[in-house]
């Protein structure tokens, strides 16, 4: 089994999509294997974020992902990673197809709605940065 780390963002946060996004990855067959509200505060942004630092947008990325609460999670499954990044849609809202988190619920590439790990190293990353150890099932 894989594990995938996936958050709802402050915006998905505030609309009330987080039963939503959770129901639809328990539908799909994961196992949700930690789960936690947070405010991210700007180090753990940076942190989050560090593979865009120097880039032009990583400074609205930072301000956005630290405007409000968020939801992180932990799921486990056949093919994790994948298969969230699937059902999350692509990246851009315009593009996204309807039926996948971002299609249905996303307005903008910027404030995309969720965040998923785009890769197994990734997922481990970032696993590591907002769960200690103890913190999953």
């Amino acid at each position: 089994m894989e594990r995938t780390f996936v958050m709802v963002k402050p915006n998905g946060v505030e609309r009330g999509l987080v039963g939503e996004i959770v129901a639809r990855f328990e539908r799909r067959g994961f196992r949700l294997a930690g789960l936690k509200a947070l405010r991210i505060d700007r180090a753990l942004a940076e942190r989050h974020y560090a593979e865009h630092a120097g880039k032009p947008f990583f400074e609205s990325l930072v301000s956005f992902i630290t405007s409000g609460p968020v939801v992180a999670m932990v799921w486990e499954g056949r093919e994790a990673v994948r298969v969230a990044r699937t059902m999350m849609g692509v990246t851009d809202s315009a593009d996204a197809a309807p039926g996948t988190i971002r299609g249905d619920f996303s307005l903008s590439k910027e404030e995309n709605v969720v965040h998923g790990s785009d890769s197994p190293d990734s997922a481990a990353r970032e696993i590591a940065l907002f769960f200690a150890g103890d913190e999953l099932l």
